[in-house]
């Protein structure tokens, strides 16, 4: 259906409701403005009318579309640096000190129960690794910028409890008793701090045949009882795979935001190829050099749009990476890895893992556009500066040198 031309009328629908009525209306209206400035040749065009018509979309439609364009640009932008920058490492983070406290805790166990605990240092250097490594992991985490402010202060009850967890493992590897008669209630004092200790870590005893490995003894659990210290940290990571998952789509902002940009931005482009197209035919210039180079921000757009395109596939990538990391990870594998480090790594450890998220999260962005985006909104205010200046010179000049009495 051909849009009404700018003298015609057009009957309303007959039996519309007044407000049907009033938006038919204005649709009307909207089209023969957008006919107007599509089609600014027409017969009936008067050059004073083409170039006030012209002094106000151009500006505007630049002024909007690369507002739109920047912000959708920088929204994307802003979520794949959280994500490659804090979420991830956070996410890294915790996976690393829950396998690090089961490992703590096998190690334990087997020297405790091996005799060999007693005295100083007795727990073995794995135990006093893996547990300080917990802690710096969980310390990295409060420190990324990826929590809440109550994220945070559930994190560092966590630090405190593992404080208290590391008391009661130390209790468990001295002795109480100085005679042989006492040694049967050693061993039973001692399985009861340990048990109690195993009950700090997480609230779920896995059955020796059902817990895949020697350092993976409990599980975390869910729910009102979730209150041990592996269970807060899994609680936590879930909570980040959800936040992860909410960047990795696109936002209903974001994309009303890029239609509202494409809209504007191709009706200023071909605006501005009709201006200069106009300006040929009835002004005699073969090229307006500003009106030209306010089409060169117009370049950079389409690349602009694939760094945010390959920033949203990133994101998308990594939330299977993200799954495999809080679910499938396992204390084992980490120890298998510790105790054979040249080894081939396996595809499901913590390092592994990790390197597999930060490598897509890097690649998933034009590096040599870092920095550009912020600078996409002050280059179309500059274009519409440039634009309204160049219409507004040629305008009163061709005032100035209008005839009286002429067509203008």
């Amino acid at each position: 259906m051909s849009l009404p031309h700018a003298g015609s009328r057009v009957p309303l629908p007959a039996r519309l409701p007044r407000g049907a009525r009033a938006v038919w209306a204005v649709a009307v209206q909207i089209g023969r403005l957008v006919r107007r400035y599509l089609w600014p040749t027409a017969d009936g065009v008067r050059n004073r009318a083409f170039l006030r018509d012209r002094l106000v979309a151009l500006p505007l439609l630049a002024v909007v579309g690369f507002s739109a364009f920047g912000w959708a640009h920088a929204e994307v932008r802003d979520d794949s640096a959280f994500v490659r920058d804090r979420l991830t490492p956070a996410l890294v983070g915790l996976a690393d000190a829950r396998t690090s406290l089961f490992i703590a805790q096998g190690a334990a166990e087997k020297n405790i129960g091996e005799g060999r605990a007693a005295g100083i240092g007795g727990l073995g250097d794995r135990y006093r690794t893996r547990v300080t490594r917990a802690t710096q992991s969980l310390n990295q985490v409060i420190s990324s910028g990826a929590l809440t402010v109550a994220e945070e202060q559930e994190l560092r009850v966590v630090s405190a409890l593992l404080v208290g967890y590391t008391g009661y493992i130390g209790q468990a590897q001295e002795p109480v008793g100085d005679k042989i008669g006492d040694e049967i209630g050693d061993e039973m004092l001692r399985e009861a701090v340990l048990a109690y200790a195993r009950s700090m870590l997480c609230s779920t005893r896995l059955a020796p045949t059902a817990g895949g490995g020697h350092y993976r003894s409990c599980e975390a659990t869910t729910g009102s009882s979730a209150t041990a210290i592996v269970d807060r940290v899994s609680a936590l990571e879930r909570t980040l795979r959800e936040r992860l998952a909410d960047r990795a789509v696109w936002g209903g902002r974001v994309l009303a935001a890029a239609v509202v940009s494409a809209l504007a931005l191709a009706l200023f482009a071909v605006g501005l190829w009709r201006t200069l197209d106009f300006l040929h035919h009835r002004f005699r210039i073969r090229l307006s050099v500003p009106l030209a180079a306010a089409a060169l921000p117009l370049l950079a757009l389409p690349l602009l749009t694939v760094d945010a395109l390959l920033a949203q596939r990133a994101q998308n990538d990594a939330l299977p990476v993200a799954d495999t990391l809080a679910e499938r990870t396992s204390p084992d594998t980490e120890a298998v890895a510790e105790e054979h480090p040249f080894a081939a790594p396996d595809p499901q450890a913590v390092e592994v893992l990790a390197d597999r998220i930060d490598d897509g999260l890097a690649d998933g962005r034009l590096a040599f556009l870092d920095g550009v985006g912020p600078f996409v909104i002050p280059a179309g205010l500059a274009t519409a500066c440039l634009v309204g200046g160049a219409l507004h010179t040629y305008r009163r000049e061709y005032l100035v040198v209008a005839r009286p009495g002429g067509a203008v």
